[in-house]
């Protein structure tokens, strides 16, 4: 089984997160046609509440089997790697478990505390009790999955898991395309049911994915479990020292990932409430909830999962190289990740902001106001994605204090700013719809300056090259802009229905991308960038 290196590993994550997000996006078309506004909102809820639990379930176990797994194949500690795992996947699975039970008891609270006693609203109690209780049974599932898939990109193979994601993807949108059709249409459930069942389906997906990779590992046994005897070296790592070592490990994480949903939760919990006492629709605050915690997350996440493609591949190489102490690796593999992730999220970002209206109604239909809201709201795929790297790269290195606090603060920020910018905004603009977005991206963006900053300070990371190269990207990208604008002009990006919307979809996403590839191309910037990736693409 080949292993892969840092660029070509963040190429294969990427991709298969790609193809999970285009199929996420796709199947999104038919799934709303088929389900009302406030089917969209009940099935935002359970998901908002569901990441916050999956993150406690996990618990960071994954990303730090990842790392230990890296850190003692390099060393060449092989029993110690196993006895890592074996350990890592008994204590998810106790605490998938754990939390399965305690969200299937707090559902109704739950769902109490989101609707409060707002009457604008047409959801009851008891409708978003059953999603949540129906979608915590990934939770049983999704953590063996994610330490498996750890312990496989440990090892810096890539491409199993990649196909797993997709996999997954597919069961799960196959299950949710036709247990909705039938229950709304051959059936003739209650909407809620039906969103019940589309909810359950990230159990279904997970349990697929799980198997796949299950039988690869016992079909590579000879890869992964090798024979040789455990070396002296290895006799102090116990398995109480390796369970605390993994908490130890996992701990940082945890908080990470908690932090990180626990912003949607804010958005859960002050945006509908919020709005509403301002004197917005429940319409208003239901679409614009829905809009930032899951229909313009969905469109977004193409961009965002860039990042998420290059940390999956990022940890391990960066964890091998910090405790081998290569300062030039480090730096090497610091600044190619912010460079290849800056190149592909600043110009996706632009792109989608400027066909924002053909987008959502392609894959929607068209509402002015959703679509308004969107369009401040994407610009978060930038911040966000830099933001998680950043944070992976000084938590990988073991800046454990310093990761935890920056993303504390700016969790509490965006929890304290939340509101205010939600008044603020309405006061001076008529537009608090926007407050909850411009909150974030301005808590994701100073913390983000500040990461940079204690990176080249602490590892030694010069940002020569970055700088370079980050001006040829906003160069490429404003090309790609204006040109993208003088087509408007004759072109108008006016659509008001589907065959519209596609053909200036199409038309403005190949023109787009044709002229920014040969800027950067004839820049030297592509090169730049991926020179060792096409030389091993050649071979």
């Amino acid at each position: 089984m080949k292993k892969n290196n840092f660029l070509e590993g963040s190429f294969i994550a990427t991709l298969g997160i790609v193809i999970c997000k285009i199929i996420g996006l796709v199947y999104v078309i038919p799934f709303y046609a088929l389900i009302t506004t406030k089917g969209a909102t009940l099935y935002s809820f359970a998901y908002s509440i569901y990441a916050v639990f999956l993150s406690l379930s996990t618990s960071g176990i994954p990303y730090a089997m990842s790392k230990m797994v890296s850190e003692y194949n390099s060393l060449e500690y092989y029993h110690t790697k196993e006895k890592t795992y074996k350990i890592g996947f008994a204590v998810i699975m106790f605490l998938g478990v754990l939390f399965f039970t305690i969200l299937m008891i707090t559902a109704p609270m739950i769902a109490s505390f989101i609707l409060g006693n707002n009457e604008a609203t047409n959801i009851s109690i008891n409708e978003v009790t059953l999603v949540i209780r129906l979608v915590s049974t990934a939770l049983l599932v999704v953590p063996l999955l994610s330490v498996t898939k750890g312990y496989l990109q440990g090892h810096k193979i890539m491409t199993p898991p990649s196909i797993s994601n997709v996999l997954e993807q597919i069961v799960r949108v196959l299950v949710i395309l036709v247990g909705c059709y039938v229950s709304l249409k051959v059936l003739h459930v209650e909407e809620n049911i039906a969103i019940g069942i589309s909810v359950f389906a990230a159990t279904v997906g997970a349990l697929a994915a799980y198997i796949y990779l299950a039988i690869v590992i016992k079909k590579n046994k000879k890869v992964f479990h090798k024979k040789d005897a455990c070396k002296k070296e290895e006799l102090k790592y116990t398995s109480k020292v390796l369970l605390k070592q993994i908490i130890l490990y996992s701990l940082p994480f945890i908080i990470i990932d908690l932090l990180k949903s626990s912003y949607n939760l804010v958005d859960t919990l002050t945006i509908v409430r919020t709005l509403t006492s301002l004197g917005y629709s429940g319409d208003a605050a239901n679409t614009t909830f829905s809009v930032i915690a899951t229909w313009g997350n969905k469109l977004s996440m193409i961009v965002i999962s860039i990042s998420m493609g290059i940390s999956i591949s990022l940890i391990p190489s960066l964890a091998s190289n910090y405790v081998l102490k290569k300062k030039d690796a480090i730096n090497k593999n610091v600044n190619q990740a912010i460079q290849a992730l800056l190149y592909i999220t600043i110009p996706m970002t632009i792109g989608l902001w400027f066909i924002a209206r053909p987008v959502w109604i392609l894959f929607y239909s068209y509402d002015a106001f959703s679509i308004e809201v969107f369009k401040v709201f994407i610009f978060q795929a930038i911040t966000f994605s830099l933001f998680s790297v950043l944070l992976n790269i000084t938590q990988t290195t073991n800046h454990t204090k310093v990761t935890i606090l920056t993303l504390f603060i700016s969790f509490l920020g965006n929890a304290c700013l939340n509101i205010p910018m939600m008044h603020l905004m309405h006061n001076v603009w008529h537009i608090g719809y926007q407050g909850a977005s411009v909150a974030t991206l301005i808590t994701q963006i100073l913390p983000s300056i500040y990461l940079l900053w204690f990176i080249h300070k602490k590892l030694e990371v010069s940002y020569k090259s970055t700088y370079k190269n980050v001006l040829k990207i906003i160069f490429c990208t404003l090309t790609m802009f204006i040109v993208l604008v003088l087509v408007s002009l004759v072109i108008p990006i006016d659509a008001l229905n589907k065959g519209e919307a596609l053909f200036q979809t199409a038309l403005y996403s190949i023109l787009g991308c044709i002229i920014y590839f040969v800027t950067s191309y004839y820049s030297g910037l592509f090169n730049s960038l991926f020179s060792s990736l096409i030389k091993r693409f050649k071979k």
